[in-house]
């Protein structure tokens, strides 16, 4: 585990674990790195090299009370990549580290990149405009910022249940994940954390994933109540050459952590092939 000092003095904390091919880890709002652990010790016994990071204003890293966008959040990736010397390396993001990823590559290209792994995945764009009538109401994001304001530690709370689909019958209910979630989100720094919701919400990545050009692989569940399917993982499939698309029926947002021997195994076989 360790730090690096960004360009504008924000301290990105990242765990980088193992030996062999590295694999990158992007997480989702509101949480940290700790997200991808179990994948993490999974990939690192299976020979590869394991790094994730928490994002700025998010977990162990600086709160920052201005740069909180996907440019920087793109930049301070980079520089986490360039710090490292990664080469050949598998980005993995989930949700709002979806668009971390793709934005990254969208600015920087794929000189570095071996494979693309997008997980119940933010792009193209979640909000619903003339051009994305599939996306949600821009209400939607403004009662998340709202309820994140006015009392985010009950609201972060409230969100684990759909985030792992914790509130559809007969689901089988992790309260130690729930209170993960929790523990991990109020981690951040607020004010990071509602700018976040920008990003994740109201940022187009459509010219970010046509510059996608390595193997992709491309994950969501078709119960997602976070990121629905039909205005994310359906429309990147389409957009991303040569894109391959696993849906996990009735899968829920926080695939990694409900299903993680699936997923697992999912993401081993495609590092592998």
């Amino acid at each position: 585990m360790g730090t690096i000092t960004t360009k504008d003095g924000t301290e990105i904390f990242y765990k980088d674990f193992g030996n062999g091919q590295p694999v990158l880890f992007s997480h989702g709002w509101p949480l940290t790195a700790d997200a991808w652990e179990v994948q993490m010790v999974f990939l690192g016994q299976q020979g590869f090299r394991v790094i994730a990071h928490d994002r700025r204003s998010h977990g162990r890293s600086t709160q920052t009370f201005y740069g909180n966008n996907m440019d920087q959040y793109a930049e301070d990736l980079s520089e986490l990549i360039e710090h490292l010397d990664l080469e050949n390396v598998v980005l993995v993001g989930h949700s709002t580290g979806g668009g971390e990823v793709c934005h990254y590559i969208g600015h920087h290209g794929t000189k570095r990149v071996a494979k693309v792994v997008l997980v119940g995945a933010v792009p193209p764009l979640m909000v619903r405009t003339e051009a994305n009538p599939g996306g949600l109401p821009v209400e939607v994001f403004n009662d998340i910022r709202k309820n994140t304001f006015e009392n985010r530690a009950q609201f972060y709370k409230d969100l684990s249940e759909p985030f792992f689909g914790y509130n559809r019958e007969g689901a089988k209910i992790s309260e130690g994940l729930r209170h993960s979630f929790w523990l991990q989100g109020m981690m951040g720094g607020l004010k990071g954390q509602l700018d976040c919701i920008h990003e994740f919400s109201e940022v187009d990545y459509t010219e970010d994933l046509k510059k996608i050009d390595v193997p992709t692989l491309i994950i969501h569940g078709d119960d997602d109540q976070i990121v629905p399917i039909g205005a994310s993982a359906l429309l990147s499939a389409k957009i991303v050459k040569n894109a391959k698309l696993k849906v996990y029926p009735g899968g829920d947002h926080g695939l990694p952590l409900t299903h993680p021997n699936e997923f697992n195994n999912d993401l081993l076989k495609f590092l592998q092939t």
